[in-house]
């Protein structure tokens, strides 16, 4: 219990330093999203067997990236209109409609995940056993598969050559799928796996294939699911959050931890770094030096 309450003041402590984090992210114009379940215990309001969520936002300019965790006892569409309000640019999510009114709101525009339509279509594939011929899920998937390999080229150029080798060489992949899925979309039960990937594929192509807008988008929403991944796995060991205060505290620890991750710190050195300079900083200024992305490996060896 000692420890705990430990945490949940290390946590309120570094409030100022997530309040500039969010600052910088929503300055930024691309924004990816994602949301993960956790269990409360006592909040007012609430069965402690019901489902409260952990939003990820990842986001702020690539060469310094920000990762924040909020908790919300929701997971409704009020949650990303208060977490993005100002906000105004990309938002990359998975297929979740409760991201619609923020976007319709704020004026955004909404992308989709390919790696969420890929996985749906290898789901089909496995439903229809290795005995069967390749069908139409097979043919999906590959087509899939060859915009990764685009992807995979293209991913140590600058934005701009990104933007120029994916108009040469993603866009028609892309164009060939929509004739291919056009074609295809009557042809299969709209209830079946191959059927449920080919409509996810047409419900969402626009929010899909908008990465070819701009050469600093990603094709998919992984790098928001690997950030949020470390919560899901610290969840299956402490299983659930005792109050409110705690999941705050975590939620603003794991915020400091894996955005001192993304900008290439040494995690532990940078947290004790931080704790001893933060009570000496009176200022705004102060304040944003500690910043992770502001913070030079050097300062914070051990």
């Amino acid at each position: 219990m000692t420890l705990a309450n430990w945490m949940i003041k290390a946590g309120a402590l570094v409030q100022p330093v997530i309040n500039l984090l969010r600052d910088q992210l929503l300055t930024y114009d691309i924004v990816q999203m994602d949301e993960t379940p956790v269990q409360m215990l006592n909040e007012p309001g609430k069965r402690s067997q019901s489902k409260s969520y952990l939003w990820l936002q990842r986001g702020g300019p690539p060469e310094q990236p920000v990762i924040l965790y909020d908790y919300d006892p929701g997971r409704g569409a009020g949650v990303p209109l208060r977490l993005l309000e100002g906000f105004r640019g990309y938002l990359q999510t998975d297929g979740y409609d409760g991201y619609n009114a923020t976007v319709a709101g704020n004026g955004l525009m909404h992308m989709g995940c390919m790696a969420h339509a890929r996985r749906k279509f290898s789901d089909a594939v496995k439903a229809q056993g290795k005995n069967r011929k390749p069908g139409k899920a097979q043919h999906g998937l590959a087509l899939i598969q060859k915009l990764y390999r685009v992807e995979k080229q293209a991913k140590q150029l600058t934005p701009l050559e990104r933007f120029d080798y994916r108009q040469q060489h993603a866009k028609p992949i892309l164009e060939r799928l929509r004739r291919w899925l056009d074609d295809s979309l009557s042809k299969v039960l709209p209830g079946s796996t191959a059927g449920k990937a080919l409509n996810y594929l047409h419900n969402e192509w626009d929010k899909l294939t908008c990465y070819l807008d701009d050469g600093r988008l990603e094709i998919d929403n992984n790098l928001a699911e690997n950030a949020i991944r470390p919560f899901v796995v610290g969840r299956k060991n402490w299983l659930f959050s005792a109050s409110v205060a705690g999941v705050k505290a975590s939620a603003n620890l794991y915020s400091l931890i894996e955005t001192t991750k993304a900008n290439g710190l040494e995690p532990y050195a940078y947290l004790r770094y931080l704790f001893a300079e933060l009570p000496r900083a009176e200022t705004v200024e102060a304040i944003e030096a500690l910043l992770p992305g502001n913070v030079n490996p050097e300062q914070i060896k051990l």
